[in-house]
């Protein structure tokens, strides 16, 4: 092949790069959400380049990965990202705008794997991705090739792509962080009321189907309004916060925490009988009396008052019942003599 020709042959394989990468840019540029952008923007690497492994990988306490993190992912995302460390990362990572490849010594770069994949790689590329200008995580492109990835390439058109997607998850973060506020309670980061509502819909039909239980907590905070006068609103609002935290690391993935407003909270507890409801609702009491608020030199003991209700009760046909009979018993709960 002539030097002319080996040129001609360049640049076709170029444009057929170009237009590959233009076909992913044109299916994820359009996309608003994590969950949909992982999927479209992984499947399409594999598809249009026939790259075996592809995943993600983020720092943690980054934008992006606190979002993903609070908001529902779905099964295939989660099978699809790993989440590191930043020292760990910034390890592996030096460069905040070059793609690292890499087909030697790659032993120290399995820790970005997705938890409980192990893939046979030759070599593997990191590229980038960046929010605002900081780095947060890569993308990554693995294969059993050991010269797919090899350090002496040019990386023009991986630069390119992570120049891509990092636009994309800009967009997709700010539209996510819209998305939350609509649905989560900006003080405390739990569910709202206007979220819960729809929940609670969803999961009382759901238990009516199957015929399985459900209980839900209604919750008020005892002598809250001393905390505000006492330390001011500002140390109210930092006993809320830690309040909605460990109520939150006390329930199950499945089970629902709400603010559902001033110092209330509602549980949604799905396929949850009433004395299961009870005995969870002990151990957050008891936890919370254990652990209480600690900061700005004040140690904040924080007590409750809580109903329940669960389905099949009598009155309760309804999601809206069931929630009225939990605030019911509260009520009852309240304005009942309790030992000191």
């Amino acid at each position: 092949m002539s030097r002319w020709e080996a040129l001609l042959e360049q640049l076709r394989i170029n444009e057929r790069l170009a237009a590959r990468f233009q076909a992913i840019e044109h299916r994820i540029l359009t996309i608003l959400n994590f969950r949909d952008l992982f999927k479209v923007l992984l499947s399409e690497i594999h598809r249009q380049f026939g790259v075996p492994f592809v995943w993600l990988s983020l720092m943690d306490h980054s934008e992006v990965s606190d979002l993903i993190t609070s908001l529902e992912a779905s099964k295939s995302l989660k099978t699809r990202l790993s989440v590191l460390p930043r020292k760990d990362f910034l390890q592996l990572v030096t460069s905040d705008r070059k793609p690292l490849l890499v087909n030697t010594g790659l032993r120290r770069y399995y820790r970005v794997l997705p938890p409980g994949r192990n893939f046979l790689m030759g070599s593997l590329a990191l590229l980038p991705l960046r929010l605002d200008g900081e780095l947060i995580g890569s993308l990554n492109l693995a294969d059993p090739d050991k010269s797919r990835f090899d350090p002496e390439l040019d990386t023009e058109f991986l630069t390119q792509l992570a120049l891509k997607v990092s636009l994309c998850l800009s967009n997709v973060t700010a539209h996510e962080k819209l998305r939350m506020l609509a649905f989560r309670d900006p003080l405390t980061g739990l569910l709202n009321r206007r979220a819960m509502s729809t929940i609670l819909n969803r999961e009382f039909t759901r238990a009516q189907r199957y015929e399985t239980p459900l209980t839900i907590v209604f919750i008020d905070m005892d002598g809250f309004k001393q905390i505000n006068d006492t330390y001011g609103h500002d140390m109210g609002d930092k006993v809320l916060r830690h309040v909605g935290r460990q109520m939150e690391t006390m329930c199950r993935t499945s089970d629902v925490a709400v603010r559902f407003g001033g110092d209330e909270f509602v549980l949604i507890l799905p396929q949850t009988p009433r004395a299961s409801g009870d005995q969870l609702m002990q151990r957050i009491v008891n936890h919370l009396q254990a652990t209480p608020y600690r900061g700005d030199n004040h140690v904040i003991a924080s007590r409750f008052s809580y109903g329940l209700a669960a389905i099949g009760d009598p009155g309760v046909a309804d999601a809206q019942a069931l929630l009225k009979a939990a605030d019911s018993a509260l009520y009852k709960a309240k304005h009942s003599p309790r030992p000191e």
